[in-house]
């Protein structure tokens, strides 16, 4: 079976090519520098220069495949305008959705995100079944995937449709790096400073084998929150010193002063400058988002580590590359 994987070089790409060839698959990867790609050759493995926003790279790469996992997307916290977003999480995706049906693709697994149904507490996590809540439901990047996953769904019919929805992925291959930002901004750090909200943690290598796993076994037209263990930053961060043998002063950043913060970037962003800073951002901060598994458990066939191990294999993968 032949695989496409957009976006092939991100921290989920890269751990779903290793996933797919482990499995026997054959894989085209689809990517803009392949300079940056992070795996080493392999004779099931065909990396493939283009871009989602070009409609004849994507239609190019789709030839001859099977199956698609649109990975690709851009998660920046700091573009000042929403069509940015809409460009690559939207557009990106109507042009994968349009090759596959050209290229007679039996399914197209979409890797939307977890912020696109309702969170919850940790008595009574978020599942697939609730909408979206603020404030989530106003940040750019959120609306955007939600926008792409509806995309994909109203594809139904014509193409086979799942949906897979990571919450905050810990882990290998994080060469950006991009979640892994958590460890690196507190490992051998004399003070770490966190904010009072929380969210769920998952080993990015769990979502992979479940977005593997939603080729064969999710149902069409389903989606399936891909989700590890619900953590407050405070007690992430005490787990994370833990493991490390370190002993930091956890200071908690009261959310008045991170809204605060936030509206200053509001103004910020308002005339042009660049910066992740904003009210949107800065509440989710303040958010305790939390959201369960049982669903993709159950359906996908897939169990999922503790995050302790998503830690060491981060950890061990940012020494081997000198990271930290």
């Amino acid at each position: 079976m032949n695989v496409l994987v957009t976006g092939a070089n991100g921290l989920l790409a890269t751990n779903v090519i290793t996933q797919l060839l482990t499995e026997g698959y054959h894989v085209k990867g689809l990517i803009r520098d392949p300079r940056k790609f992070l795996l080493p050759a392999h004779p099931n493995l065909q990396l493939i220069v283009g871009d989602i926003t070009d409609e004849n790279s994507v239609l190019h790469a789709t030839q001859h495949c099977d199956y698609v996992i649109h990975c690709a997307a851009t998660t920046s916290q700091n573009l000042l305008q929403y069509t940015s977003y809409q460009l690559i999480n939207v557009t990106g995706t109507e042009n994968v959705l349009n090759a596959a049906q050209q290229c007679g693709v039996r399914r197209v697994v979409y890797v939307g995100t977890a912020n696109t149904f309702g969170y919850g507490t940790l008595a009574a996590p978020g599942n697939e079944a609730l909408q979206p809540k603020e404030p989530f439901a106003s940040a750019w990047y959120a609306k955007s995937k939600l926008e792409g996953q509806r995309k994909a769904l109203a594809n139904l019919g014509k193409i086979e449709i799942v949906i897979v929805s990571p919450t905050f992925m810990i882990g290998p291959y994080d060469g950006k790096p991009s979640s892994g930002t958590i460890i690196l901004m507190a490992y051998g750090k004399h003070a770490v400073f966190y904010p009072p909200g929380g969210k769920n943690f998952v080993h990015v290598q769990d979502v992979a084998r479940g977005t593997v796993h939603a080729l064969t076994r999710g149902k069409n037209g389903e989606a399936y929150l891909l989700a590890g263990e619900n953590l407050s930053y405070r007690d992430f961060f005490k787990q994370l010193a833990q493991q490390t043998n370190q002993r930091p002063v956890l200071i908690g950043i009261p959310g008045w002063f991170l809204i605060g913060i936030g509206y200053l970037g509001d103004l910020l962003r308002a005339v042009g400058v660049k910066t992740a800073l904003s009210s949107v951002n800065m509440k989710i901060l303040c958010t305790h988002n939390y959201y369960t598994n049982e669903k993709a458990r159950r359906e996908l066939d897939i169990s999922f580590s503790p995050i302790t191990r998503a830690i060491d294999d981060a950890i061990d993968w940012f020494k081997k590359h000198k990271m930290i």
